[in-house]
C-alpha cells in the first residue's frame, strides 16, 4: 500500500542531517529534476522581491528566502519530521513505536513542489515552494512534474490512497487511486466539504493505515483500518471514500 500525504506549507527548522544529497532519496529518476528545482529555487533566493512575489509571501516571512537560499548547504531532517501543520500534528509520527515508524516510513510518501515525491526516510532541508505555483524560466510546476512523476506513480501496483490537496494532485495523476474527502454532516444529515477538519481527518486516516498491524489491500480492508481508528469512512464509489464528521 502507498499513500500519498500533501506537504506542508510551512517547515520545521533545523535538523541534524548532513545538507542535501540527492543521490541518497528515493525514486532516483526524479533526481534531475529534483536539481533542476533546487537549483532554481536557490538561485531566485538571491533576489528577494522577486521571491516574494513567485512565492506569493509577504516581507514578514523573508527567512522563507533564506531557507531557499541554503538549500545546498543546510541541514537536513527526514521528511516525515520536517513537515509539520494540522495534518502532521495528527500523523503524530514522533510517537510512533519503532516498528509502526518502519511502517510509516514504508507505507507512506508526500507529495512536493520541490522534489516530487519523498518517503519517510527521505532527508531533505527545510524550503518554501507551493504546489500550485511556478519558477521563472520552468513554467509552472505541474508542468514540470507532471511527464516525469506519472510514470513512477504508475508503477505502484499495489493499493493506493490518495490524501494530497488539489494542487499537490495536479502534480500528477494516480489511476486507480482511492480518492478521499472529508464531509461535515449537521444534525439534519446535510452534508457539505469543509476545510476545518479535512487536514486533522486525513492525518488520523494516515496515521491508522501507517500503524494497521496488517497492510490493507484492499478498500474494505482500508474501510475496516478506519472503523478500528473510530473513523467513520463511507464508500462513495468504488474507489472514492469519504471520511463522516458530525458538525
Amino acid at each position: 500500500m502507498l499513500v500519498l500525504l500533501p506537504p506542508s506549507e510551512t517547515k520545521a527548522a533545523g535538523g541534524d542531517g548532513a545538507p542535501l544529497e540527492l543521490a541518497g532519496m528515493s525514486h532516483p529518476e526524479l533526481n534531475e529534476t529534483r536539481r533542476e528545482l533546487v537549483d532554481a529555487l536557490s538561485t531566485l533566493a538571491g533576489d528577494v522581491p522577486r521571491s516574494l512575489e513567485v512565492l506569493g509571501i509577504s516581507e514578514r516571512q523573508v527567512d522563507e528566502v533564506e531557507r531557499n537560499a541554503a538549500l545546498w548547504s543546510s541541514h537536513t531532517a527526514p521528511a516525515l519530521e520536517r513537515y509539520t501543520g494540522v495534518l502532521y500534528d495528527a500523523l503524530d509520527i514522533g510517537s510512533l513505536e519503532p516498528a509502526q515508524r518502519k511502517q510509516a516510513d514504508e507505507r507512506l510518501a508526500v507529495a512536493s513542489a520541490l522534489f516530487g515525491l519523498v518517503r519517510g526516510t527521505d532527508s531533505i532541508p527545510a524550503y518554501r515552494l507551493s504546489g500550485g505555483g511556478s519558477l521563472p524560466g520552468l513554467g509552472t510546476l505541474r508542468s514540470v512534474w507532471r511527464p516525469v512523476l506519472e510514470p513512477v506513480l504508475a508503477e505502484a501496483d499495489d493499493l493506493v490512497v490518495d490524501l494530497r490537496s488539489g494542487a499537490y494532485a495536479a502534480l500528477a495523476k494516480v489511476s486507480g487511486a482511492v480518492e478521499v474527502r472529508v464531509l461535515s454532516e449537521d444534525a439534519s444529515g446535510k452534508r457539505k466539504v469543509v476545510s476545518h477538519h479535512n487536514k486533522s481527518h486525513k492525518g488520523r486516516l494516515a496515521r491508522a493505515l501507517a500503524c494497521a498491524p496488517e497492510e490493507p489491500r484492499s478498500v474494505e480492508d482500508v474501510l475496516d483500518v478506519a472503523a478500528e481508528a473510530g473513523l467513520r469512512v463511507e464508500r462513495e464509489a468504488d474507489r472514492k471514500l469519504c471520511v463522516v464528521v458530525t458538525a
